[in-house]
């Protein structure tokens, strides 16, 4: 499945969506990295309002390279950074704003998937070495807040067209696209195990065998 949301969005049409589908993005997404999320939580802990509207929007896990081009900015360079780091503040600003779309590269873990579930967001993995490609696809820069942090730490306001292809990683039933190709892995080495007569309780080398990402048993 093959659609384009554009934002803001809603709970309904991110809760149709499912692990492996192929998403872009249309509108405006707000980019964050581990100073935005902090000052996010700890103004929103405060009891404050943020200056921008995260609301049935989007977080991209982006520190864009932009450039001043007279009295307007110019993305230059745009790519995903690893999510797992924002794991926890960012489940905290999916619960408390609404945040319907998270964008990132690589993995998330267990609170930011419950988090989806409660209320209604799905994660979406963007590949990693595409900065100017997704460059390409952002239209104007609307805006940027707490520039003081810094270029790639600052949240810039990013109208994008049809950001993507990206894929759904993480969708609001629980599901995660880690967690099913663990378990694919896990059975094609039972089945390798099993044709090649090979014990998995038993020591063949001295070292520990181990399959990277794979829960014991």
């Amino acid at each position: 499945m093959s659609q384009e949301i554009r934002l803001p969005t809603s709970e309904e049409v991110v809760r149709k969506l499912r692990v492996g589908d192929i998403v872009y993005v249309s509108g405006i997404v707000h980019t964050m990295r581990d100073m935005g999320h902090r000052r996010a939580v700890e103004i929103i802990k405060r009891g404050e309002k943020l200056p921008f509207n995260l609301e049935n929007g989007a977080i991209w896990h982006c520190g864009p390279i932009v450039r001043r081009v007279d009295n307007s900015w110019e993305v230059v360079a745009a790519g995903p950074t690893s999510s797992s780091r924002f794991t926890e503040l960012g489940a905290e600003l999916v619960r408390r704003q609404h945040v319907r779309l998270t964008i990132g590269k690589g993995t998330m873990g267990k609170s930011m998937v419950d988090a989806l579930r409660e209320v209604g967001g799905v994660y979406l993995i963007a590949t990693g070495g595409c900065a100017a490609l997704y460059a390409k696809q952002v239209v104007k820069v609307e805006n940027v807040y707490w520039l003081d942090l810094g270029m790639p730490e600052a949240t810039w306001a990013l109208r994008v067209e049809r950001l993507g292809p990206l894929v759904v990683g993480i969708d609001s039933h629980g599901s995660s696209l880690e967690q099913i190709v663990l378990e694919k892995v896990r059975q094609n080495v039972d089945s390798i195990y099993s044709r090649e007569k090979v014990d998995p309780s038993r020591s063949y080398v001295w070292w520990p065998k181990k399959i990277p990402g794979l829960v014991e048993k």
